[in-house]
């Protein structure tokens, strides 16, 4: 097998279970170096172990592969740097980051609490800027030093984020942010030889074995058959974006689910109109209810 990332140093946060922890060993198995990050938190960011990372550093280095583990939080200033600092001290480079950690408290609006809003936007929105504002400038100054960059980021997403899930509202909206920025900062870091495209993963982990709206049931999965839910399925196509192959895609924001890959189109104009003048308010009453009716309506959690 062609090992696309041959010597690659990648960071992978939340990478000790589930989605980070494959894309950990998939980098490993196409031959990156890489650096094993994860808080060892519960699913609603509790508690913290250095065993999860550990352990997959472990796997990695049984498969004949380099990893080294990290317990930084990621949506610390500080703790940021120092995963990014800790792989260009190991490695003595850094090519990929996934930002990937994450955790839910999922409640409904009228009972969510502020510190369940905050909790999810700084790990999931804070945490990826943090990593990537501190990479992002490792990288422009490699540039200024007249070094050349193929570097990458992969952000991740959720269908959540991009169609809209109750009970999510805040999980959704870091989500959504998380698009939006990978967009923007694809924009930005180009001139560094920087790509950015985010992945929305539907796969059945920690944190997804209690949303109804993704279709799980554990009891009915066949287990002679093809795993749709399956972790591994996310990340050949994390590996794939983080190897030099994937120098022309940047930008881009991609829903998977088992073998199926979308490439998710963000929000266009739809049905419009103009009147060349200021709009009275009740004059509205005859012309927003036909443009929505004329628009598509919202995309349910598939994406249709």
């Amino acid at each position: 097998m062609a090992k696309i990332c041959d010597g690659r140093v990648v960071i992978v946060t939340g990478a000790g279970r589930g989605i980070g922890k494959s894309h950990a060993l998939e980098f490993a198995r196409h031959g990156a170096r890489v650096v094993v990050n994860d808080l060892g938190a519960d699913v609603d960011g509790s508690g913290s172990s250095t065993g999860p990372a550990g352990e997959v550093v472990d796997q990695i280095r049984s498969m004949g592969g380099e990893a080294i583990a990290n317990g930084d939080d990621v949506a610390d200033w500080e703790g940021a740097q120092r995963v990014v600092n800790s792989a260009i001290s190991a490695f003595g480079t850094l090519d990929v980051v996934v930002n990937n950690a994450g955790i839910l408290r999922d409640r409904m609006i009228v009972n969510m609490t502020d510190a369940e809003w905050d909790a999810v936007i700084r790990v999931h929105l804070r945490g990826t800027f943090s990593m990537t504002h501190w990479a992002a400038n490792y990288w422009r100054e490699n540039a200024k030093a007249g070094k050349t960059n193929d570097a990458r980021i992969i952000n991740t997403s959720s269908a959540s984020g991009l169609y809209g899930n109750v009970g999510q509202t805040n999980y959704g909206a870091a989500k959504a942010g998380i698009a939006s920025f990978s967009v923007i900062a694809s924009l930005e870091l180009a001139r560094y030889g920087v790509t950015v495209n985010a992945i929305a993963p539907a796969a059945l982990t920690r944190m997804t074995e209690s949303v109804a709206a993704l279709g799980f049931n554990v009891q009915d999965r066949d287990p002679n058959a093809f795993d749709v839910f399956a972790p591994e399925n996310i990340s050949p196509l994390a590996v794939w974006l983080g190897s030099p192959l994937s120098k022309e895609v940047t930008g881009r924001v991609f829903h998977v689910v088992g073998g199926k890959i979308d490439v998710v189109e963000g929000w266009h104009a739809g049905p419009t109109i103009d009147k060349g003048a200021r709009w009275d308010a009740e004059e509205l009453n005859s012309v927003i209810p036909d443009l929505v009716a004329k628009a598509r309506p919202n995309a349910d959690m598939s994406g249709r």
